[in-house]
């Protein structure tokens, strides 16, 4: 099976970015640990400030799907949530 790409966009709503940023920081270090996870990168958008983006690699969907109920990611949600846009997360496929 092949490995798993997918990016994800995180805008913060404006005056949040740094709880934002620092959530997901600590989000990333965690994630990286995670059963499947080959890579897992935060960025800022250099376009939009405010607007975080992961670049992933998982080994399979199951990995992902249980990175999605991970402790870390509930967690991270929890304490930023209200103060993020609208989430777009993008499994990719080769083209």
């Amino acid at each position: 099976m092949a490995d798993l790409h997918v990016v994800a966009t995180i805008p913060a709503k404006p005056g949040f970015e740094k709880e934002v940023g620092d959530a997901l920081k600590g989000l990333a270090a965690a994630t990286q640990d995670e059963a499947g996870c080959i890579s897992y990168e935060l960025f800022e958008s250099a376009s939009t400030p405010g607007v975080f983006v992961t670049v992933e690699l998982w080994e399979s969907q199951e990995h992902l799907d249980a990175h999605m109920k991970a402790p870390a990611l509930t967690e991270a949600m929890s304490a930023v949530g209200e103060h993020l846009g609208d989430l777009a997360i993008h499994p990719l496929k080769p083209f």
